[in-house]
């Protein structure tokens, strides 16, 4: 018989780890290829995973409840089948491709594994096939080896199966060929890559740092937790309560430093007379039935204002030799800012400069709603390219938003107010809205910040014309 073991896959955008919230199969069950075996909550939302193997489940390594590691065994299943003969051996390990890179990839693998079988790599959506046949002698699959290695050459080529893997080390100009797997067999990890990278920035800091490490020891003392109920050690008060950030928390506690660490960003504010919006939208209301949010027309016009303004449409990436490379889109993905049980997320809608106001105002009230309750997927949650923030449902004038990382710019609305307006010379009472954007100073000055939020905040004054030209 042949054990295969299925290593938990890269749920996308970088995500290293996952609740098992239930398992949908047990152990002695039969299993299909694509068959949902179990249901894991991410950062982001509930995914169901599918088995990329069939056969009988031989073991199950989680229990419900409990944090499920990238790259760890998740669940074996033996397959029933014999091993090759070059690698008599009975287990078998397989890693999975995030969503994201198996969008992309789809079925390619690397040049030197092109002649092998089906790889079993199975995510929501996708199942396996086998290369064609071949005369030439199929080697060993890098992922999926047998407990026994053969010793055919000397040479045996690097065990990766995880184009990830493979794509970290080269931007961090690591050898794949000199990195020592961990993981069954020798076959190299993302944690593996990872440990060299963080290496060599400790090496260098360690002889500068030796000196200082008797007094470096009393920080970590100091900010040692303490039961609930104690008194804080840096503080003197009772501890409430202490717990690790996880989950969603930190997912946003890390894009949140990360956007503050790598954008130099600006804001820009500017009031906006909006009395003329709320009233179209009261007439499109009463004439037919219902209307677009009044989110979903600022929306409108800032898609507007992006094809005018492309530099706030994109994004700076970081090469390998630190160079900065600037990337512009045609089209926009558009997210804005939900607040769910679970903290802030980021649903987006795509292809948003293709829709009107209506259609937005229907892609917010769905991409919301599913936020909200956790069954976001994956595509829904990243790869948004410009995010509105509404903080005026909190009751708030203003903001300087965190810009969405890596995103170039965010708009901010606050709330609308009643307030006295100069208009025609004469003071009236008018309803105002604070628009406020920050953007990444990198990708231009604030000529064209200020140009773009100008554009929106005028639209907003006198939407007909504006809607008129769109």
């Amino acid at each position: 018989m042949a054990i295969k073991t299925f290593l938990l896959p890269d749920l996308g955008e970088g995500l290293t780890e996952a609740e098992l919230v239930r398992w949908m199969i047990a152990e002695g069950d039969a299993v299909a290829i694509d068959q949902p075996i179990a249901e894991v909550e991410t950062a982001k939302s509930l995914v169901e995973i599918p088995s990329p193997f069939e056969g009988t489940v031989s073991t199950l390594h989680g229990e419900a409840g409990q944090m499920m590691l990238v790259d760890e065994p998740f669940f074996s299943v033996n397959t029933g089948g014999e091993d090759e003969p070059a690698a008599p051996a009975a287990e078998a390990s397989e890693g999975a491709l995030s969503y994201r890179e198996e969008e992309l990839a789809g079925t390619q693998v690397p040049a030197e594994e092109e002649e092998d079988e089906g790889s079993g790599n199975v995510l929501i959506g996708y199942g396996t096939s086998a290369a064609k046949k071949t005369s030439r002698r199929r080697r060993p699959r890098a992922g999926i080896t047998t407990a026994a290695a053969s010793s055919e050459t000397s040479t045996q080529a690097v065990r990766v199966i995880n184009p990830l893997v493979r794509k970290l080390a080269r931007e961090n100009n690591i050898d794949i060929h000199q990195v020592k797997g961990t993981g069954p067999d020798g076959l190299v990890l993302r944690g593996d890559v990872e440990a060299l990278i963080g290496a060599a920035p400790a090496a260098a800091a360690a002889p500068v740092a030796a000196p200082a490490a008797p007094a470096a020891a009393a920080p970590a003392a100091a900010v040692e937790p303490a039961a609930v109920g104690g008194a804080d050690k840096r503080t003197g008060l009772p501890v409430a309560s202490s717990q690790v950030l996880s989950g969603v928390r930190k997912t946003i506690a890390n894009a949140m430093s990360t956007s503050r660490r790598e954008i130099p960003e600006a804001t820009v504010w500017v009031d906006v007379d909006v009395t003329k919006l709320l009233k179209l939208r009261t007439k499109i209301k009463e004439a037919e039935g219902q209307a677009p949010s009044i989110m979903a027309l600022i929306s409108r016009f800032a898609v507007a204002g992006l094809q005018r303004f492309p530099e706030l449409n994109s994004r700076i990436d970081v090469e390998a030799d630190g160079s900065l490379r600037h990337t512009l889109f045609n089209g926009v993905n558009l997210g804005f800012a939900a607040q769910t049980d679970r903290g802030l997320v980021v649903p987006n809608v795509r292809d948003a400069h293709k829709l009107n106001a209506k259609e937005l105002s229907a892609e917010f009230a769905r991409l919301a709603s599913v936020a909200r309750e956790g069954k976001a997927g994956v595509t829904d949650l990243s790869g948004s390219t410009f995010t509105i923030n509404n903080y005026g449902v909190f009751n708030v004038d203003g903001s300087a938003a965190i810009i969405n990382y890596p995103e170039a710019a965010i708009l901010g609305l606050g709330r609308i107010v009643e307030k006295p307006w100069v208009v025609n010379g004469k003071i009236k009472v008018r309803s105002i809205c604070e628009l406020t954007l920050s953007f990444d100073h990198r990708v231009c000055d604030g000529g064209t910040a200020a140009g773009f939020l100008r554009y929106v905040a005028d639209a907003m004054t006198d939407p007909k014309s504006a809607l008129a030209s769109l």
